[in-house]
């Protein structure tokens, strides 16, 4: 049975260029910059982030890649739980800070 997300359809990536090729080659050379070298941030930590915001997203295609590219920096199964974490912890507190919206309505049409 076939199914919407294929695995294998991560290697196809890089043919995202394939209608849009400047575009494609302005995004890698973006993408190269920002997680290519240490900077300010580890290769380990940037791959990290990626992890958790790939699971913040959902995005099962990231979830491979940044698990791999996890251990490949340097980072170990704790670590890479810990930043899923705080990914789902961070989604919880913003919905949950938005309900001061809700309150401040509240005080508008109840009190």
């Amino acid at each position: 049975m076939s199914h919407y997300y294929e695995s294998e359809d991560l290697k196809k990536f890089g043919d995202i260029g394939q209608h849009a090729k400047a575009l494609a080659d302005d995004f890698f050379k973006y993408y190269g910059n920002v997680t290519g070298a240490d900077g300010a941030l580890t290769k380990r930590e940037k791959a990290l982030i990626a992890l958790a915001v790939s699971h913040a997203q959902k995005c099962p295609y990231c979830i491979d890649a940044y698990t791999t590219q996890c251990l490949e920096t340097g980072a170990n199964p704790e670590q890479m739980m810990e930043a899923v974490h705080v990914a789902a912890v961070m989604q919880a507190g913003i919905t949950l800070v938005h309900s001061v919206q809700m309150q401040n309505h509240l005080k508008k049409l109840v009190l």
